[in-house]
Parts: C-alpha cells; sequence; structure tokens
C-alpha cells in the first residue's frame, strides 16, 4: 500500500505529516520508528496525522506521535505545520482552523505573511494533572539526579502546556549538559508521563535563550510547547514580561501570556520541505 506524505519543519523541529482524512491507514510502533530514522527511513522527530474530527465541535483531530512511536499530547511547532499542510491540501478554509488533541482543543490562525498563531490553551500548574508528583505546588521545585555518577541538585519550575514540562534557567546555555541533565530530569520517577525539559537563558526582559530535551525524541532545533512553558515559569517568576521573543536553536517565536487564566498565543513560521509516498 503506498501513502502519501509531507516532509516539514518549524524553526527545524521536522516532521512526517499524512493526511488520514483521504487516506485511512493504521501504523504501528515499529512502522513509526523505522519510517522516523535519519539513516534508514524518512527522519523526522515528529508524526502528525490530519484525522476527522471527532465530533462537530472541531475542524480535524491531530494526533502527534514521537520518534520512538509513542504518541503524545501535544506538538506547538506540529500545529503550525498542520495548519499550513491542511491549507496546502485542499482540506479545509477555515481560518482560524480548530483541532482536537488528545487533550486540548487548539485553535490555528494563518497570518497573511504565512506565519502561523498557535492559541495554545492555558498552562496547567495542578501537580496531579502535569503529572508531577510533589505534595506541594509551588513555582519551583528541586529533585536530586543522578548524572555521571554523581548526585546533582536540579532546581525547576514544573507545569503542562497540554504536555508535561519542567523549565531550569542557565546562566550560560552554551556551557550547560543539556543531554545529561535533559535525559536525567526528563527520567526522574516523579515524573510518570515522562517530562520535556527545557534550558532557558535570560537575554532581557522580552528575550531568552531557549534548548529542550524532549521525551521520546531527544533535543530538537526547536520545541514549541517547551517556548511556552518557558515564557509562562519566567512569567510567575517574575524575571520576563508578557510578549517574549525566544530564540531556539532553528529559530526564533514570538510567545505570548497574559498570565492569569489565559492562553498562550504562539507565532512563528512554517516551512515544507518536500512530498513523497511510502510503501507499507
Amino acid at each position: 500500500m503506498k501513502v502519501p506524505f509531507t516532509k516539514m519543519h518549524g524553526l527545524g523541529n521536522d516532521f512526517m505529516v499524512l493526511d488520514l482524512v483521504s487516506n485511512r491507514v493504521t501504523l504501528t510502533t515499529e512502522q513509526i520508528r523505522q519510517l522516523a530514522d535519519r539513516h534508514f527511513g524518512i527522519g523526522f522527530d515528529q508524526l502528525l496525522q490530519v484525522e476527522p474530527p471527532s465530533d462537530s465541535s472541531v475542524d480535524f483531530n491531530y494526533r502527534i506521535f514521537n520518534a520512538d512511536g509513542e504518541e503524545v499530547e501535544h506538538c506547538g511547532n506540529g500545529a503550525r505545520c498542520l495548519a499550513t499542510f491542511v491549507a496546502q491540501k485542499g482540506l479545509s478554509t477555515q481560518n482560524p482552523l480548530s483541532v482536537r488533541t488528545m487533550n486540548r482543543v487548539l485553535f490555528l490562525h494563518t497570518n497573511d505573511d504565512g506565519d502561523v498563531t498557535v492559541d495554545m490553551g492555558p498552562p496547567v500548574f495542578e501537580p496531579v494533572e502535569i503529572p508531577f508528583n510533589t505534595q506541594v505546588q509551588a513555582n519551583t521545585y528541586t529533585r536530586t539526579v543522578l548524572i555521571a555518577g554523581r548526585e546533582t541538585e536540579l532546581e525547576f519550575s514544573a507545569l503542562s502546556m497540554g504536555n508535561p514540562h519542567a523549565v531550569i534557567i542557565v546562566e550560560d546555555l552554551d556551557k550547560t549538559a543539556v543531554k545529561d541533565r535533559g535525559e536525567a530530569l526528563g527520567n526522574h520517577a516523579d515524573f510518570p508521563s515522562g517530562v520535556n525539559v527545557g534550558f532557558m537563558q535570560i537575554l532581557a526582559r522580552n528575550e531568552i535563550r531557549l534548548r529542550v530535551y524532549e521525551r521520546g525524541s531527544g533535543e530538537t532545533e526547536a520545541c514549541g510547547t517547551g517556548a511556552c512553558a518557558a515564557v509562562v515559569a519566567g512569567c510567575l517568576l517574575g524575571v520576563l514580561d508578557d510578549t517574549v521573543r525566544v530564540n531556539l536553536r532553528g529559530g526564533a517565536l514570538t510567545i505570548v501570556w497574559q498570565q492569569q487564566d489565559s492562553s498562550v498565543l504562539m507565532t512563528g513560521p512554517v516551512e515544507t520541505v518536500f512530498e513523497g509516498t511510502i510503501e507499507l
């Protein structure tokens, strides 16, 4: 069976996108892993699937699978690509577009310049909903992890943007052991579903640098939900304003959060790389 796909990226966070409205296909975990392999497959951080809506309140369902084949709750850069993909394929002319993920509804607005603004919904701080095992809700937490055989204490903020995030403020991002610390905290037992670990260097109240070690994919060129989580954490700690330029390895996003119960808005570019077919 031959299935068409599109390769896209948002600031280097790359995706294989499938139209499962027109093509009814089910991929196994092992097939996703093989396709994600950058040497023997197509290569991607996440697989995105556009599916028929589960109810009349949204335009489409939106499913995300990491490179390890496991389904996850959310992907902000992917959501922007999804909006462009749907328009390019003529699946809908709605703007904004509403899509249902595993645990929330997103609204995707394509701007005149081609950038896409995603209403990511409000952040979640209740530990049980992140999920994060802790007795008290706070702006920062500490946990001891084992790195290179040595116990290291890490201080971080924890929240959910539809998927779990831990945000660590660092002095110098270039001198930070992102992989070692990201793996150690990302696999900590107090995060029963794992956690994406972001490392934030504050340049000014309206600008940061960020690297994110994502569960199931490792460090990526950019992480949209991670950018949102970092700005939310910085706002709560009083070190960032409500509109922030987030510089990631693949480029920059603009994140806006008015605090309280308001949604986080993420704006950034989308690129289509190539199209092809896979034979299953």
